[in-house]
This record gives structure tokens, C-alpha cells and sequence, in this order.
């Protein structure tokens, strides 16, 4: 590995272990318990190690459809050995598609209502 890419692959390293470890932390103060320091490098190596597999899984998708970008479909295909992950990111995926749906109804009234007012001053 390269200097640079060394470098990002421990910082990433790092962040994942600080957002690990403040996750065990207040899930340790919500049910009153403890996670070792031991516990917390485990779960975040683990963690890491998952994203890695994760994301070489993501690009094989997408470059199997000929494709340089990863889709929410590819996404969705990636959870589909989770049933409660596949589920959660199926509901996320439809509340986006509803969000998007309703932001492009709201540009269109706009452009409506400023198409209205420009015809009515001339």
C-alpha cells in the first residue's frame, strides 16, 4: 500500500474506532454496563473489517451492471442476507423515493405559480 493510502486506511481505521466506541459507551450508560477496551477494539476491527467486504462487494455490483456508480439497488442487494438490515434499507429507500417525489411536485408549483405571475404582469 502506498504512503497515502496507508494513511487513510488508519485514520478511517480510527474514526470507526472513536464512533465504536462512543456508541458502546451510551448504549453503556442507557443499560448501566461496561465494555472493555478490548470489547470496543473487537467490535470496531470487526466493524471495519465488514465495511472493507462491504464496499468491494458495492463495486463488484455495479461493475457487474457496467456500471462505475453504486444504485440503492446495489445496496439493497448487499442486504439481502439480513432481513432486518434488507427491511430497514428498503424503508429508507422508499421514504428518499417519497421525499424526491414531493420536492419535485413543490419545484413544480413554483415554477407554476411564477410562470402564472410573469403571464398575468404582462
Amino acid at each position: 500500500m502506498s504512503v497515502d493510502k496507508e494513511e487513510t486506511h488508519q485514520r478511517l481505521k480510527a474514526a470507526v474506532h472513536h464512533t465504536v466506541g462512543r456508541l458502546c459507551q451510551k448504549i453503556g450508560e442507557q443499560h448501566r454496563r461496561e465494555f472493555s477496551r478490548q470489547t470496543v477494539a473487537a467490535i470496531a476491527e470487526t466493524t471495519f473489517r465488514e465495511c472493507d467486504i462491504f464496499a468491494k462487494d458495492l463495486e463488484a455490483f455495479a461493475r457487474h451492471a457496467k456500471r462505475s456508480t453504486v444504485s440503492a439497488e446495489d445496496v439493497k442487494l448487499l442486504a439481502r442476507r439480513s432481513t432486518a438490515l434488507s427491511n430497514h434499507i428498503q424503508n429508507k429507500s422508499e421514504e428518499l423515493t417519497q421525499e424526491q417525489k414531493d420536492s419535485r411536485k413543490k419545484s413544480t408549483v413554483k415554477r407554476k405559480s411564477r410562470d402564472t405571475e410573469e403571464e398575468s404582469r404582462e
